[in-house]
C-alpha cells in the first residue's frame, strides 16, 4: 500500500489543515475543556504534552502500511483553530480501510463544524485508495453519532472496546 499524505481541504467555512507540531500551543487551549473527555476518557492535555504527541504523530506510524493522517480544523471567518479531524488507512483483506475521528473545542460545537470537516475528510478519503471508512463511537455520544450520520456512514450491530462501529463502503 501506498502512503498516504494528508492534504489541505476546504470547504465552505473550513480549511483543514496538515497537522504541525506548531499547532500544538492553540489546539491545547481548543481542546481544554474537560468534558471533551466525557466519552473518550483521560483529561485535556498541556501544550507541552500536546507538542510531544504531534511530534509523534506527524513523525508517522512505525508499520510501513499504516498511514497516519491528521488534520486540524481551522473556522476561515474567525480566523481559529477549532478542532481536528483524523484518519488511520490500514491494509485489510479487502484493500485499504479508514479508521475517521474528530473532535471540535466546546466553544465551537452545535455550529455544524464537525459535521462539515468530516463530510470534507471523507469526500477526500473516497477519491484515494480506500474501500471502507469506519468510525467508533460511544453508544450515548449522540453528537459524534449525528457527525457519522452526516458524513455518511451507517451504524452497525459491531462493537469494538466498548463503542459501536459505524460504517461506509466506497463504491469502487
Amino acid at each position: 500500500m501506498n502512503i498516504l499524505e494528508a492534504q489541505a481541504i476546504g470547504t465552505g467555512r473550513l480549511d483543514l489543515l496538515p497537522l504541525h507540531v506548531e499547532h500544538a500551543e492553540e489546539m491545547a487551549a481548543v481542546l481544554s475543556d474537560p468534558a471533551l473527555h466525557t466519552f473518550i476518557g483521560g483529561t485535556p492535555d498541556t501544550p507541552q504534552t500536546l507538542r510531544s504527541r504531534y511530534r509523534r504523530m506527524t513523525a508517522g506510524s512505525p508499520d510501513p502500511d499504516v498511514s497516519w493522517l491528521n488534520w486540524v480544523i481551522r473556522l476561515r471567518d474567525e480566523a481559529c483553530l477549532t478542532g481536528t479531524v483524523q484518519a488511520t488507512v490500514s491494509p485489510s483483506g479487502h484493500g485499504p480501510i479508514a479508521e475517521i475521528a474528530w473532535v471540535v473545542g466546546t466553544p465551537w460545537q452545535g455550529r455544524g463544524i464537525a459535521g462539515e470537516a468530516a463530510r470534507a475528510l471523507v469526500a477526500w478519503l473516497s477519491r484515494q485508495p480506500v474501500h471502507t471508512v469506519i468510525a467508533h463511537i460511544h453508544p450515548r455520544h449522540r453528537a459524534s453519532a449525528a457527525v457519522a450520520t452526516a458524513a455518511g456512514l451507517t451504524r452497525t450491530d459491531e462493537w469494538h472496546e466498548g463503542e459501536i462501529r459505524w460504517r461506509l463502503s466506497i463504491p469502487r
